[in-house]
């Protein structure tokens, strides 16, 4: 059996993932943004992050041989990785390195509307993200 036959498990695996990340970033972050910092932090919270986005991460890989398109190959999923490294950074922002309020608050928001887009590149398969669906 090739990996072929699992897709739709691995690409179970991944929307599922993908659900969770982004609730586990939203809750870190709305902690965070409430001044709970030490609760945002937490090695429970930290740790199950890590295991998500690592099987996120896997199972995204396994979706690209599947399917045979490869980021930088793909112009949408060259996007979609684009994205994730933006997503990245302004995850850490808001969970880590800003020093205000307002600042994670912007952070926050700013990591929101791109994993969206993250989202919107996956469903559409296009780079214009949720914006190729007005072309129809």
């Amino acid at each position: 059996m090739t990996l072929a036959a699992h897709f739709p498990q691995v690409l179970a695996v991944h929307v599922g993932s993908v659900a969770l990340s982004g609730a586990l970033f939203s809750a870190r972050a709305v902690l965070r943004i409430a001044g709970r910092d030490h609760a945002a932090q937490h090695p429970v919270l930290r740790y199950a992050s890590y295991v998500i986005d690592t099987t996120l991460l896997v199972a995204g890989i396994g979706l690209t041989l599947i399917v045979r398109q490869y980021p930088f190959v793909n112009a949408w999923l060259t996007m979609k990785v684009l994205l994730l490294i933006l997503y990245i950074g302004l995850g850490s922002v808001a969970l880590k390195r800003a020093r205000s309020r307002s600042g994670r608050i912007a952070a926050t928001f700013a990591a929101w509307t791109v994993f969206a887009a993250i989202i919107g590149v996956a469903v559409t398969r296009n780079s214009a993200s949720w914006f190729a669906l007005l072309r129809h």
